[in-house]
């Protein structure tokens, strides 16, 4: 019994604790756009001028003149 005296108030602070570190990260905006990290890597960051130089440092021509 003398146990429990200890691990309520424990859990409760726990409980306060995470309620108060959840209640910051949505006010933060921690969660405002949570696909953009899952969906860059699906995007194509070599535009027409990384292809082109490229092509150049490996002797290949494009065929645009």
């Amino acid at each position: 019994m003398p146990s429990l005296f200890l691990l309520l108030p424990i859990s409760l602070a726990a409980v306060v604790a995470i309620g108060a570190f959840f209640w910051w990260a949505i006010f933060a905006g921690q969660f405002d756009d949570t696909n953009e990290a899952a969906n860059s890597i699906l995007l194509d960051d070599d535009g027409p001028e990384a292809d082109q130089e490229a092509g150049s440092k490996s002797g290949k021509t494009t065929g645009k003149d």
